[in-house]
C-alpha cells in the first residue's frame, strides 16, 4: 500500500489556526460541563496528531512557555514548512514528527512522555477504519489519567444530503487522473453542469444547495481533502464514543462552548426529549438529529472527575477574557444553532465597557456594581458567547504575566510578518497572553511587522510610506469596491485609512493583547 494509505498528499491541506485546540479553550469548556481541567500554571504536554501545516501548532507553542509541545504528521511537505517556521521562531519547546499513526500508536517514537492534551482536527473521518484504531491506541499509550482529547470530525446525520456528491467527486477524480486540485476543478464544473441540466439528486435535494454553494468557492487545498479522501466516512457520535471506550475516554463536552447551554439551542421540548433517554451516548447523538450537525467538536476526559457547584465557580473565578474589537464594534446579536438570539444588553453592556479598560476575570466582573445580581455561572455564559462571536478571547492566567515570557510570541510574529512577501499563509498573530492565535486582516499584519520590526512606533508619515513600499514587495492591493484598487493616488488614500484604522483601533487590542 503507498504510504499515504488513500490520504490525499498531493497537495497541501490549508494553512489555518484553530483556536478552540487551545489548552486554555478546552480547559474551559471542561469547566462550563463540570468537568476538573488540567492544570496551566505548571508545566504540561501537548500532542496534536495529524498537524497539517502546523500553524496552530507553531502558535500555541510559541504562546504557552508552561507547555511541551508535539505533534504528528506523514506529509514531508507538511512537516518540512512547519519545522522552518519552528526553526525562525526558535521554539525550543515544539518538536515536529513525521511519523504515521501506526507508528505512534506502536511506540516507535523513543522518548515521547505522556501527554495533558491530545488534540486532532477533522482527521479523525478523513482516514481509514485501521488508522482510526491506531489514533485510539495512541490516545490509549499516552494519554495521562485526567488527560483532555479533543476530537472533531465530520458527523451524521448533517452529512446525509451530501453523500452521494462526496461519491461523485471521488469516482470523478478517479476517471481522469491528474493532481487533486485540478481532478477537484474538473469534478465542480461537471457538478454545476449537472445543476443546470435539472438532475433529479440536485434538483430534488434542496439540503444540498448551501453545501453545493460551499464547495464552489471553496479553497481547493480544503475541497480536495474534505472531499477526495478515499477513506472519508462522517460518523455519528454513539460510534466514536464505542471507538473511545478502550482508551478509557470520557465525554465531556463540546469545544462549540455555548453547547454547555441548552438553552441556546434546543427549546424546552426538544430539551425535554432528549432528557428522556436513558444514554448518555444517545441524549448527544439526538441533540444531532434536532440540530442536522454535520461537524462535532468532542472534548473527552480519561476519567473524567465531576465537579460540584462551589467548585466549578472557583474555577470559573479564575477565567480572564480580553476584548478582540473596539468597544463601539461590539455586538449583543448571536446567530446560533437554533437561530438569532439576542444577549441581555444591559448584562453584555456592563461587560464590555468594563473590558474595554483591560483585561477581567470572572470573578472581577461579577464584583462591578454594574452587574448586581450577576454570579460566575452566569456570566460564564455571557464569555461563551462572546468567545464564540470572536468578540473577545479567553484565558487562564499561566507563567509569566510580567512580559518576560513574550519573547517566544514575538520572535514567531517577526517570523510571520517576514514571510507576507512571499504570501500570506499565515492569517494569525500569536498573543502570550491569551495563550492562543489572534486572527487579523492582511493589512493589519503588514503593520504590525512593521511595528515590530522597528521597535517603537514610527511617525506618521515614516508608517505610511514603509506600508506602501511593503505593499508593493508583497504584490498586493488594497480593494476598493470589491475589486482592486490600480490608481496610485487612490491606492495611498486607502492605505492612509487603513492605517488611521489600524492605529486608533487595532493596535490597542494588540498591545493589551502582550504582542507590541
Amino acid at each position: 500500500m503507498a504510504w499515504n494509505e488513500g490520504y490525499v498528499s498531493d497537495i497541501e491541506y490549508t494553512n489555518g489556526f484553530y483556536s478552540d485546540l487551545s489548552p486554555h479553550h478546552l480547559n474551559f469548556s471542561c469547566i462550563l460541563n463540570g468537568v476538573e481541567p488540567v492544570p496551566l500554571d505548571q508545566p504540561y504536554t501537548y500532542f496534536e496528531l495529524g498537524f497539517g501545516r502546523g500553524q496552530t501548532l507553531n502558535v500555541l507553542a510559541a504562546a504557552n512557555a508552561n507547555g511541551r509541545f508535539y505533534g504528528n504528521d506523514f506529509n514531508p511537505a507538511h512537516v518540512a514548512g512547519a519545522r522552518a517556521l519552528a526553526a525562525k521562531a526558535q521554539s525550543s519547546n515544539l518538536t515536529l514528527l513525521e511519523n504515521s499513526f501506526e507508528e505512534l500508536a506502536q511506540g516507535h517514537v523513543p522518548d515521547l512522555p505522556q501527554f495533558d492534551f491530545i488534540t486532532l482536527h477533522g482527521i479523525y473521518t478523513w482516514v481509514n477504519r485501521e488508522n482510526r484504531q491506531h489514533i485510539v491506541d495512541f490516545i490509549a499509550r499516552y494519554l495521562k489519567p485526567g488527560g483532555i482529547v479533543s476530537l472533531s470530525y465530520n458527523a451524521m446525520p448533517g452529512w446525509s444530503s451530501a453523500l452521494p456528491l462526496q461519491r461523485l467527486l471521488l469516482e470523478f477524480a478517479a476517471s481522469f487522473p491528474g493532481r487533486s486540485d485540478l481532478q477537484m476543478q474538473a469534478g465542480i464544473a461537471y457538478v454545476q453542469q449537472l445543476q443546470n441540466l435539472q438532475a433529479g439528486y440536485i434538483a430534488d435535494n434542496p439540503a444540498l444547495a448551501p453545501r453545493l454553494n460551499a464547495l464552489i468557492n471553496s479553497d481547493p487545498h480544503y475541497s480536495v481533502h474534505e472531499y477526495l479522501n478515499q477513506n472519508w466516512e462522517p460518523l455519528y457520535h454513539t460510534d466514536v464514543m464505542r471507538d473511545v471506550a478502550r482508551a478509557k475516554l470520557d465525554f465531556a463536552g463540546s469545544a462549540d462552548l455555548p453547547f454547555a447551554f441548552p438553552a441556546l439551542y434546543l427549546n424546552a421540548d426538544q430539551q425535554a426529549t432528549i432528557d428522556l433517554l436513558p444514554d448518555a451516548a444517545m441524549r448527544e447523538m439526538m441533540k444531532d438529529y434536532f440540530l442536522n450537525t454535520s461537524f462535532r467538536k468532542d472534548v473527552l476526559v480519561r476519567g473524567a472527575r465531576r465537579m460540584g457547584a462551589v467548585r466549578q465557580a472557583e474555577c470559573l473565578a479564575s477565567v480572564h477574557l480580553a476584548m478582540l474589537v473596539p468597544r463601539e464594534k461590539m455586538a449583543f446579536t448571536f446567530q446560533t444553532k437554533a437561530g438569532i438570539v439576542t444577549g441581555n444588553e444591559q448584562v453584555y453592556g456592563a461587560v464590555c465597557d468594563a473590558l474595554a479598560t483591560g483585561p477581567h476575570s470572572l470573578a472581577d466582573l461579577a464584583a462591578l456594581p454594574s452587574l448586581p445580581g450577576q454570579s460566575v455561572q452566569s456570566l460564564a455564559e455571557v464569555a461563551a458567547v462572546l468567545v464564540t462571536g470572536s468578540q473577545v478571547v479567553m484565558y487562564f492566567p499561566a507563567g509569566a504575566q510580567d512580559g518576560s515570557g513574550d519573547a517566544a510570541a514575538r520572535r514567531l510574529n517577526q517570523a510571520i510578518g517576514a514571510q507576507l512577501r512571499y504570501g500570506d499563509g499565515n492569517r494569525v498573530l500569536c498573543s502570550p497572553l491569551a495563550g492562543s492565535g489572534i486572527d487579523t486582516e492582511f493589512i493589519d499584519r503588514l503593520l504590525f511587522s512593521l511595528l515590530i520590526q522597528e521597535g517603537e512606533q514610527p511617525d506618521l508619515a515614516t508608517l505610511q510610506a514603509q506600508a506602501a513600499s511593503a505593499m508593493a514587495h508583497c504584490g498586493r492591493r488594497l480593494l476598493n469596491e470589491g475589486a482592486a484598487c490600480d490608481d496610485e493616488a487612490a491606492h495611498q488614500q486607502l492605505l492612509n485609512a487603513a492605517i488611521e484604522e489600524f492605529l486608533r483601533e487595532k493596535l490597542p487590542v494588540l498591545q493589551q493583547l502582550h504582542m507590541l
